[in-house]
């Protein structure tokens, strides 16, 4: 999924965890800003390199660039022809933070060392529990079970032009919802 859905989405899912479970017994809510950085975290990490050297090339490489000059998801998936190194590092990193394994091993440690849980971080979980559905095998397919097993869902492409109508549709209604919610708090 885009990053600003999962932004969106991982921020819908604290506020309602939030308002359903009443606080956890009286600790602290979740911070929806913080979960959905965590929602994001996963394709900052892995993505960021990729993009860097994007605008890199076009900036030193044109001096003109363009949005239309920035490539479309499905040509940036790396292919057996397609061995350039930053291929490489993005499908490393992808593979790292798109990981279940991973971030039960990461969020086991941060409990260890702040004797606590920190749910915020949850939205890591969530971003890749939303990519397993929403990434094909064209388009870096999530890799939830990474590094001890390979296997990847083969689900609709979240650029899919019927699923972005339906996502943003979907964005916009639950976004009117909290509006009106808040409204008539007021």
């Amino acid at each position: 999924m885009d990053i600003f859905s999962h932004a969106f989405w991982t921020a819908v899912a604290s506020k309602t965890a939030n308002s359903k479970i009443k606080y956890f017994r009286g600790k602290k809510p979740i911070n929806a800003v913080w979960a959905a950085m965590w929602g994001i975290a996963p394709d900052i990490f892995a993505f960021a390199p990729i993009f860097i050297s994007a605008a890199l090339v076009f900036l030193l490489g044109t001096g003109d660039t363009t949005v239309f000059q920035i490539p479309h998801p499905s040509d940036m998936e790396p292919t057996s022809k397609n061995e350039l190194f930053i291929f490489k590092l993005t499908r490393i990193l992808y593979n790292l933070s798109h990981s279940a394994i991973i971030f039960a091993v990461i969020f086991a440690l941060v409990y260890i060392a702040f004797r606590r849980v920190r749910l915020e971080m949850l939205g890591w979980l969530f971003h890749i529990v939303i990519d397993i559905p929403t990434h094909s095998y064209k388009f870096y397919p999530t890799p939830v079970l990474w590094p001890i097993n390979g296997w990847e869902f083969n689900g609709v492409s979240w650029s899919t032009p019927w699923f972005m109508a339906v996502n943003i549709s979907a964005i916009i209604l639950v976004s009117l919802f909290y509006f009106i919610r808040r409204k008539k708090k007021i």
